[in-house]
C-alpha cells in the first residue's frame, strides 16, 4: 500500500479514529453493537415504502420541521428547542464544536463512550478525564464547578449504570457557566429523560438517538434538546460543514418512528425482561456485572479471563463486545438480543464455563 502520510494534515495524522464493533456477515449471533434485536415500526415500513419514488431527486429538508415537531410533541417542548442530525455521532460531533473550548478543560469519566476523547482530540480540547467509583459509578460531584463543560452518557457506556434525574440536575445547576451536554443513547430501557428539563437550564443539551430503541441504527438519525441559543450554536455548525445532513428517507423514517411510541416502548418492554432473565442465568454461570439500565450487559467470570471468553464465542459465531482497555479488560459487554439468541449464548456459555472449569 503506498504511503501517503506526507500529504496529511496534523490533524490527520494525529487523529485516533473511533474503532466500532465488528459488523461481520453469514450466520451469526450479533451482540456487539447494541443494535435493537426487533424490526423497526410497520409504520415506520409503510411510511418509506410510500416515499420511494420520484421525489428522491429532490432535495432533503435542510431543517427537519416534521420530525423536529414530532420530537418536541413527545416532550412537551417547542421545534425551536429540537436539533436534528445525521445520528448522534454526528450531534456530539458539532457539539463538542459548538460548546467546549480550546482553552478550558471539559470533564468527562474515564470509562465511557469512546467517541469523546476521539472528538476531544481532533478539535484539540483539553480534558479532565474523571476515574469512575470502584463500582464503576458516577459520582455527580465530581463534575461540579468544571470550568470547560461536562459530557457524559446516561446510563453511561459500556457499563450500562444510571444516575438520578435529580443527580443529573444538581450537575447541570452547578455548571451554570459551562455547557452540560446529557447523551441519553440509552435513556429508554430503564431511566427518565432529562429533555424536559432544557427549559429551566440554558446550559442542558440532551442528546439521543432513534438506532437503538427505535430500531433505526440503519437510518442514522439523532437528536438534541436545549435552549433555543444552543440548537441555533449547533445550527451554525451545521451549516458550515453541510446543510443537508439527512436525507430524505431519513426524515420519514424518523418522523413515522416518533410518532409510534408506543411501539418504542413495547419493544423496550422486551428487551427489559430479556436482559433480567439474561443476567439471572448469567449469574448461575458464575458471572457478575453491573446493574445495566441499558440494551446491554457488562460482565465478567471470575474465573475465566474475559477475552477468552470473547475468542471462544466468536469462534461459536456469537459476537460480543471486548474491551482491552485498563480496569475494563476483563470484562464484556453483550448487547440484549432475542430471548432465542440469548438461549443460544447461555448455551455456548455453560459449554465454556463447563470446558475450563472441569
Amino acid at each position: 500500500m503506498r504511503n501517503v502520510s506526507k500529504y496529511w494534515s496534523a490533524a490527520a495524522k494525529e487523529a485516533k479514529p473511533y474503532v466500532p464493533g465488528d459488523q461481520p456477515a453469514g450466520a451469526i449471533i450479533k451482540l456487539n453493537t447494541n443494535e435493537n434485536p426487533y424490526p423497526p415500526s410497520p409504520k415506520v415500513l409503510a411510511a418509506l415504502r410510500e416515499a420511494i419514488g420520484p421525489q428522491l431527486r429532490l432535495y432533503p429538508s435542510p431543517t427537519a420541521d416534521g420530525v423536529r415537531a414530532a420530537a418536541a410533541e413527545l416532550y412537551g417542548l417547542s421545534p425551536e428547542e429540537v436539533f436534528v442530525g445525521n445520528g448522534s455521532d454526528e450531534v456530539l460531533a458539532f457539539a463538542f464544536q459548538a460548546f467546549f473550548h480550546q482553552d478550558r478543560p471539559i470533564r468527562f469519566p474515564d470509562i465511557t463512550y469512546s467517541f469523546y476523547p476521539v472528538y476531544a482530540q481532533l478539535y484539540q480540547i483539553p480534558v479532565n478525564q474523571v476515574p469512575v467509583e470502584a463500582d464503576f459509578s458516577i459520582n455527580p460531584e465530581a463534575y461540579f464547578d468544571s470550568p470547560g463543560g461536562v459530557i457524559f452518557p446516561n446510563p453511561n457506556a459500556p457499563t450500562g449504570l444510571l444516575l438520578s434525574l435529580g443527580e443529573i440536575e444538581a450537575t447541570v445547576a452547578r455548571n451554570q457557566e459551562a455547557a452540560v451536554i446529557i447523551d441519553e443513547a440509552y435513556i429508554a430501557f430503564g431511566g427518565e429523560s432529562a429533555a424536559p428539563l432544557v427549559r429551566k437550564y440554558p446550559n442542558l443539551l440532551v442528546i439521543q438517538t432513534l438506532s437503538k430503541a427505535y430500531a433505526l441504527a440503519g437510518m442514522r438519525i439523532g437528536l438534541a434538546f436545549g435552549n433555543p441559543e444552543l440548537i441555533e450554536g449547533l445550527n451554525r455548525i451545521k451549516g458550515s460543514f453541510n446543510s443537508y445532513t439527512m436525507d430524505r428517507l431519513a426524515l420519514i423514517a424518523a418522523e413515522a418512528a416518533l410518532k409510534d411510541v408506543d411501539y418504542c416502548r413495547e419493544i423496550c418492554r422486551k428487551i427489559r425482561h430479556t436482559r433480567n432473565e439474561a443476567m439471572d442465568r448469567l449469574r448461575e454461570l458464575g458471572f457478575t456485572g453491573t446493574d445495566s439500565k441499558a440494551n446491554f450487559l457488562f460482565v465478567t467470570h471470575a474465573q475465566i479471563p474475559a477475552e477468552r471468553i470473547y475468542t471462544q464465542l466468536k469462534e461459536r459465531g456469537i459476537f460480543v463486545r471486548y474491551f482491552p482497555a485498563p480496569r475494563i479488560a476483563n470484562y464484556l459487554r453483550i448487547t440484549i438480543g432475542t430471548p432465542a439468541e440469548m438461549e443460544r449464548l447461555i448455551a455456548a456459555l455453560s459449554t465454556i464455563v463447563e470446558s475450563y472449569t472441569a
